[in-house]
């Protein structure tokens, strides 16, 4: 029978003596909603309610609230965290919240992660409340964690993984079985400036991460990032090692496209073939695909591969990658031919 490890033999409370640990990289991932109203959604996409910047104040008290963790919760040890991320998303009456914490030390940093959740979620009630007093944050709880003697653990595959609960895209998903095999993990990284601050609707993620639903994934995300913030936001997506990481947006030859560039510097190896498959794809239906710089290739064990930003160009790279992935991931995981 496990023991709960903040209480001694006589069922007191105490800090747990970290000191003759390790020191390792340690990650945690948590997640949660603001269920409100839809005229709430409205108004801070619109970035048009009563109090200053919605997500920006929610996000910056989200990162406070982790450094401060220690100081709210007793036994907490207190950490130098080397990051924290703080993220949103939308659905109809939904603000998602999705935080990420790190560190290099003895203890793991969940609570951290946590706290940032619950801290972005109330900063959002109190900027929210003066239209919807009624909202309610819900749902904070641990997606992912990294690191120390227990390693990877992902929450299961009944939850719904990164707190999205996603709208159903009709014809999103393609019709095939899902791939053989359980425990394969994958992450949804969309590049957008506007989904990022709320002026946009993120077209793309949701249809990606369904898909790959389907194909019998434990999907994180979609996780947003503005583009200049692109190479945080893959760098933070395979800081939990997943088997996939699909990124949509940011392929273009905009000033402000950055993926291609921010996955190269990530990837051990490239897969030209498959980001070139994407391409003649796109560009048989639409002859301006041909400007994606979208590239492909291998980080460790993860399979990195960038998607456009349109909807039509994520459909087109899901019907290219149906038929791969089961033979790609075996390889990459060292079984099936190697032709």
């Amino acid at each position: 029978m496990s023991k709960l490890s903040h209480v001694d033999r006589e069922g007191r409370a105490r800090m747990v003596d970290v000191s003759a640990k390790a020191d390792t990289a340690r990650t945690a991932v948590a997640a949660g909603e603001l269920h409100t109203t839809a005229e709430v959604i409205r108004l801070v996409r619109a970035d048009d309610m009563p109090k200053a910047d919605v997500l920006s104040t929610a996000r910056i008290a989200g990162i406070n609230g982790a450094k401060k963790t220690s100081e709210l919760i007793p036994l907490c040890h207190q950490l130098a965290l080397s990051s924290v991320h703080v993220s949103f998303d939308f659905t109809d009456t939904t603000i998602t919240i999705e935080a990420t914490a790190k560190t290099k030390g003895p203890t793991g940093v969940e609570m951290e992660a946590l706290t940032a959740v619950a801290v972005a979620g109330l900063t959002l009630h109190d900027m929210v409340k003066a239209v919807d007093p009624a909202a309610t944050l819900n749902g904070v709880r641990l997606i992912t964690k990294e690191g120390g003697k227990h390693g990877h653990w992902v929450r299961p595959e009944a939850e719904k993984h990164g707190g999205h609960h996603r709208e159903k895209h009709e014809k999103a998903t393609a019709a095939t079985a899902p791939l053989a095999g359980t425990g394969r993990t994958a992450t949804v990284v969309v590049a957008s400036t506007g989904v990022a601050a709320g002026t946009r609707l993120d077209t793309t993620g949701p249809i990606i991460a369904e898909w790959l639903d389907a194909q019998g994934f434990a999907v994180r995300g979609p996780l947003v990032f503005a583009d200049t913030d692109i190479a945080f936001g893959l760098e933070d997506a395979l800081s939990t090692e997943p088997n996939l990481i699909i990124s949509t947006g940011g392929t273009g030859a905009s000033p402000t496209d950055a993926t291609p560039e921010a996955t190269l510097a990530l990837l051990d190896r490239e897969l030209p073939g498959v980001a070139d498959a994407i391409r003649q794809a796109g560009t048989a239906k639409f002859p301006l695909a041909a400007l994606s710089r979208g590239v492909a290739g291998l980080s460790g064990r993860t399979v990195i591969v960038n998607l456009p930003g349109s909807p039509g160009g994520v459909k087109d790279g899901m019907a290219v990658l149906t038929p791969l992935l089961e033979h790609l991931l075996a390889q990459v995981a060292g079984g099936g031919d190697h032709d």
